[in-house]
């Protein structure tokens, strides 16, 4: 089951609670009694692959885009550095 963060709109204390997903938040605040709220964290994503913006800038405008291999060395030339 996951962990929820929660927040009082009234005090703003916060309160993590490990609930099935889906479920409603757990009750009042039990500091105050206010309305908590769920509060949305960062989620790092990394993008791997070809066929990101990123990705496809390595590679200069006058070669065929489909060079897969080329990319793939750019790539660890430019991480190793």
């Amino acid at each position: 089951m996951p962990v929820y963060e929660y927040r009082c709109r009234s005090c703003g204390a916060t309160r993590e609670d490990v609930q099935p997903m889906g479920s409603p938040p757990p009750g009042p605040c039990e500091v105050c009694g206010g309305e908590l709220k769920r509060v949305y964290g960062r989620v790092g994503v990394k993008f791997s692959g070809w066929g990101f913006r990123r990705n496809d800038s390595l590679v200069p405008g006058d070669r065929p885009r489909k060079d897969f291999k080329q990319l793939e060395q750019k790539a660890q030339e430019i991480r190793d550095s």
